[in-house]
C-alpha cells in the first residue's frame, strides 16, 4: 500500500555521488564539445568558422530534437537510469569517433571532412542530450523539492563552470602531453593529439554512464503517464497556449534565449580568439616564457580558468538566495555583470593591447562575463525548476533546450560568423596537407554580444512585472513512500 506523506526529499551519499561524478563528466564532455571541437577544426581541418557554424547549429538543432524525443519516451514510462546509461555509452563512443575525422581530409578533401565533422557532432550531441539533460537532469528534479532544490541547483550550476575550469586546463596539457605523437598514412603525417583526448574522455565518459546506472535509485515520487499516444505526449509541449498561460515560465526562458543568442555570437570562439586572435601573440609570449611549446591550448585555458575561480565566491554567496526564491536580483546583477566583462574585453582587444597588459584586462574582463554567466545560469536554471509541470519535467527539458540551447546556439553562431569572416583577422595555418588561409575571431565579437546582450532586459522586465502581479507560490511536493 502507498502512503503520502510531505517531507523534504533527503539526498544520500550515492545520490550526490552520481549527482557530481555523472553531472561533471557530462559537463566536461559538452567542455569538449563547446570548446575543444571548434580549436580541432582550426587546427586539424581549416581555419574556417563556417564549420564551427554549422557544426554548432546543426548540434544544437538535434541535442533538442533529443530531448524532445527521449524526453517525451522517459515521462511515459517514468525511467531515467536507462537514458543515462545508454546515452553515456554512446556519447562516448561518438567521441571516440569524432576524433577519427581527422584522418579523412587527405581523402576526401576540407569540404568533404567538414561535413563528416558536422555529422559526428551532431550524432555525439544526440546521445549527450539523452543521458544529461532527459536522464540525469531530469532525474534531479525528480528526486528534490521546492524547498531543496536551491541547495541542489548551486551544485549543479557550478559543474559548467568547475567542468570549463578543469577542462581547459586538462585538456589542454592532455594536448601538451601528446604533441609529439603522430601517425602517418600514405605519405601523411598526422598529429595524434586531438585523437588521443577525444579517446580519453569518451572512455571515461563511458564508464561513469554504467557506474552512475548501478549507484542510483529511480524517484518513487514519479509515475508512468500513458494516457495518450506518444505522439500526443511528444506534441504537448508545443501546445504553447500553456507558456501563454504560465507567463512568468515564458518570460524567464526569453530571458534564457536572449541571453544565451549574446554568449554564442563569442563563446563558441573563444578559445580561437585567445590561440590565433587578439591574444595569439601574448599566449605565444607566454609558452615561449614558460617554455611551453605547443600548449597554447593550456595556456589559453589556464587564463580562462584563472578569471572564472575569482568568480566562485559570488556563485556560492548567491546561491543561498536561491532556497528564498530571490532569483530576480541575482539575473539583473548577473546580466550587469556579462555587459561591463563584455565592454572590457572589447576595448582591450580594440586598444591592441598584448603580453602583461593584456593579460590582465583579460583576466578582468573575463571575470565579469564568467560572473556573470554562471550567475544567471544558476538562477534560472533553479527557478525553472520549481515552474515546470511535474508531469512532463522531461519533456519540458525539451523546451528549456529549445530556449537555451537550439536557437540561441543557431541565431548566436550564425551572428559570430558573419562578424569573423567580415571584420575577422587574416590567418594562414599550416596543414598536413598543405596550407589554407582563412579568419581568426577578433574583439568585434564582443560589443556584438553587449549589444544583444541588453535585448534581455526586456523580458526580464516583463518577468518583474509578472512577479509583482501574480506572486508565485513553489508548493511543497508530495513524496511517495513505499510501504
Amino acid at each position: 500500500m502507498q502512503k503520502v506523506t510531505k517531507k523534504k526529499a533527503k539526498l544520500g551519499f550515492k545520490t550526490w555521488l552520481v549527482i557530481w561524478v555523472a553531472g561533471l563528466i557530462g559537463q566536461l564532455t559538452w567542455v569538449i564539445e563547446n570548446s575543444f571541437f571548434n580549436t580541432y577544426v582550426y587546427d586539424q581541418v581549416a581555419p574556417d568558422s563556417n564549420i564551427i557554424t554549422w557544426m554548432v547549429a546543426i548540434s544544437a538543432i538535434v541535442s533538442t530534437a533529443s530531448t524532445f524525443l527521449m524526453g517525451t519516451l522517459s515521462d511515459r514510462i517514468s525511467k531515467r537510469r536507462i537514458f543515462i546509461l545508454l546515452g553515456y555509452i554512446f556519447w562516448g563512443v561518438s567521441t571516440i569517433v569524432f576524433g577519427l575525422t581527422q584522418f579523412s581530409v587527405a581523402a576526401i578533401g576540407v569540404t568533404g571532412a567538414a561535413i563528416l565533422v558536422v555529422i559526428a557532432d551532431a550524432v555525439m550531441s544526440f546521445f549527450g542530450s539523452m543521458g544529461n539533460d532527459c536522464g540525469l537532469s531530469t532525474w534531479t528534479t525528480d528526486i528534490s523539492t521546492p524547498e531543496n532544490r536551491g541547495t541542489l541547483g548551486t551544485a549543479i550550476s557550478v559543474q559548467p563552470m568547475l567542468a570549463t575550469i578543469l577542462g581547459t586546463v586538462i585538456f589542454g596539457a592532455i594536448l601538451g602531453a601528446f604533441d609529439g605523437l603522430t601517425y602517418t598514412v600514405d605519405g601523411v603525417t598526422y598529429s595524434l593529439r586531438y585523437f588521443m583526448l577525444f579517446l580519453i574522455v569518451g572512455i571515461v565518459t563511458i564508464i561513469v554512464g554504467v557506474i552512475s546506472y548501478f549507484l542510483m535509485k529511480e524517484s518513487p515520487n514519479v509515475i508512468p503517464r500513458r494516457d495518450q499516444s506518444y505522439l500526443k505526449d511528444l506534441a504537448k509541449p508545443f501546445n504553447f497556449k500553456m507558456l501563454k498561460s504560465n507567463k512568468l515560465l515564458l518570460y524567464i526562458l526569453l530571458v534564457f534565449m536572449c541571453f544565451f543568442i549574446s554568449f554564442n555570437i563569442y563563446f563558441p570562439h573563444i578559445l580561437n580568439y585567445f590561440i590565433y586572435g587578439d591574444m595569439a601573440n601574448t599566449i605565444n609570449w607566454i609558452c615561449d616564457s614558460l617554455n611551453m611549446v605547443g600548449s597554447q591550448e593550456m595556456v589559453a585555458g589556464a587564463l580562462e580558468a584563472i578569471a572564472l575561480v575569482l568568480a566562485v565566491p559570488l556563485l556560492l554567496l548567491a546561491g543561498r538566495y536561491h532556497n528564498k526564491n530571490k532569483f530576480l536580483s541575482i539575473i539583473y546583477i548577473s546580466i550587469g555583470m556579462n555587459l561591463v566583462g563584455l565592454l572590457i574585453l572589447f576595448f582591450g582587444g580594440l586598444a591592441g593591447l598584448e603580453y602583461g597588459s593584456a593579460v590582465a584586462v583579460l583576466l578582468i574582463g573575463m571575470f565579469f562575463v564568467g560572473g556573470g554567466y554562471m550567475g544567471l545560469y544558476q538562477a534560472i536554471m533553479v527557478w525553472l525548476k520549481n515552474l515546470f509541470p511535474t508531469d512532463m519535467r522531461s519533456q519540458f527539458e525539451g523546451v528549456r533546450m529549445l530556449f537555451y540551447v537550439c536557437i540561441p546556439m543557431f541565431l548566436g553562431t550564425l551572428i559570430g560568423n558573419f562578424i569573423i569572416q567580415y571584420l575577422g583577422t587574416e590567418i594562414t595555418l599550416e596543414y598536413a596537407t598543405g596550407s589554407l588561409t582563412g579568419y581568426a575571431p577578433n574583439f568585434w565579437l564582443f560589443i556584438v554580444a553587449f549589444g544583444v546582450c541588453l535585448l534581455t532586459f526586456i523580458p526580464l522586465i516583463l518577468a518583474t512585472l509578472e512577479v509583482k502581479k501574480n506572486p508565485p507560490v513553489y508548493a511543497q511536493e508530495e513524496l511517495i513512500e513505499n510501504k
